[in-house]
């Protein structure tokens, strides 16, 4: 959400950003819709101003004795009041439209963000990792699971149709380990707090993260009016909603899993097979609450704790700068990990960090006190991947995989496996 009196100020530089998001320019429409608005405030407070001198005549008129003069102004009060009635309700309209149409737009992309129109645009930063030789032909991540008897789409798909898994035996274990490894590396070395918040949410919470009215169409919906949670950024960054929080309470870092859901309405015909886009899925979410000046640093740090998961596990990946068409809605600035798929041959989205500035803020109204100033003024927010489970799954199937149709698991993991060295081709797990 935009301040308004920051586009009244700069509008150029508005259109500047809105333009490198491929949009036409739209400070003029709104700049107009808001001088309708403050036009008719001020016609409203002239009627305002009338009333109350209206009604103070009438004390006077009655003091006098002149009880014609004071009919006549005590009708002339109720019209005044009945105009200003109706001056209020378009005032509501006149803001209400203006709020909507401010909340479609876009967060304006940082000047260090390339510009582009979408995912060939963006700019590879730096690579760790070396992809694995092997003297195989390498599989994908389904048929490495399909073949252990421990992936099965097709029964997922008699439950609940398709894009869906279950996971059976090894394969279940793993996710669980990696989702924990996950959250004990960033609650213990990183100093995230771990949260277990609610699943279903409620549409101004889904509002506060811009998931609202412009995704509605991408989210599942409950029968009552909720909304199930498509990442735990939803919840996270929402808990601090309408307060106002204390210099010292800063930054806020805040971690967690939960299953998450999503339509992928615009993934039709995209990666049918296997767990790579799911209707529902795990995620270790992270979210950072900080002061401005230190919202850019912050970046650079949550990327930093999601790219240590793939380096504990010697997953190979690259760090990709997203262009300006490729950002998500919300985000100023993001960051892509993409992790080494040997089954595909190309490196694939595991983790995506971003800065909101006070994008986010502004629709939830959260603000803090600066340290020895008065005035409040809003957070910074951030999110990240810290990393997607199911991903994570694939890649470790698919880098670790041998040609007898075994899995090694990774050293870093094996403490959250009760020491498994190895997930054979029948499903069994072989201790170190």
């Amino acid at each position: 959400m935009y301040d308004i009196k920051w586009i009244r100020e700069n509008p150029q530089k508005f259109d500047e950003g809105l333009k490198a998001r491929g949009l036409d320019a739209l400070s003029a429409k709104i700049l107009a819709m808001d001088a309708e608005r403050r036009a008719h405030l001020g016609e409203l407070q002239a009627l305002q101003q009338q009333r109350n001198a209206a009604s103070g005549e009438i004390g006077k008129a009655k003091a006098a004795g002149d009880d014609a003069k004071a009919h006549e102004l005590i009708d002339e009060v109720a019209k005044i009041k009945a105009a200003v009635r109706r001056g209020e309700d378009k005032e509501r309209q006149l803001t209400a439209a203006l709020d909507d149409f401010l909340a479609t737009i876009p967060n304006r992309p940082l000047d260090d963000v390339p510009l582009g129109a979408d995912e060939t645009d963006n700019a590879e930063i730096r690579r760790q990792g070396d992809p694995p030789q092997f003297p195989f032909k390498a599989r994908q991540h389904f048929e490495i699971g399909e073949a252990m008897g421990l992936m099965d789409f097709n029964l997922a798909a008699k439950l609940s149709g398709s894009r869906f898994v279950v996971l059976k035996g090894a394969l279940a274990r793993l996710e669980r380990a990696l989702a924990a490894f996950m959250v004990d590396l960033h609650t213990r070395e990183h100093g995230y707090r771990e949260i277990s918040p609610p699943i279903l949410v409620n549409d101004h919470v889904m509002f506060g993260t811009a998931q609202l009215p412009k995704f509605a169409d991408d989210q599942f919906r409950t029968v009552d009016g909720r909304w199930l949670i498509p990442t735990a950024e939803v919840p996270l960054t929402n808990l601090v909603r309408e307060s106002v929080l204390g210099h010292n309470e800063l930054p806020v870092r805040v971690t967690a899993c939960t299953p998450c859901f999503r339509l992928e309405a615009g993934a039709a015909g995209r990666d049918t097979r296997g767990m790579l886009r799911q209707h529902q899925f795990s995620k270790v979410e992270l979210v950072s609450i900080v002061e401005p000046e230190h919202s850019d640093g912050e970046l650079e740090r949550m990327l930093g704790c999601a790219e240590e998961v793939l380096k504990r596990l010697q997953i190979p990946y690259r760090v990709m700068l997203l262009c300006t068409g490729d950002m998500g809605f919300g985000a100023r600035k993001t960051y892509d990990i993409e992790a080494w798929l040997p089954g595909q041959k190309t490196y694939r989205e595991i983790s995506s960090c971003s800065a909101c500035g006070d994008f986010q803020a502004r629709r939830m109204q959260a603000r803090y006190k600066p340290d020895g100033g008065k005035a409040t003024r809003f957070v910074h927010t951030l999110n990240g991947s810290g990393v997607a489970v199911g991903r994570l799954l694939i890649a470790v199937l698919e880098n670790g995989q041998c040609e007898d149709g075994s899995v090694i698991i990774p050293d870093a993991l094996r403490g959250h496996m009760d020491g498994t060295r190895k997930i054979l081709a029948n499903g069994a797990l072989e201790q170190a």
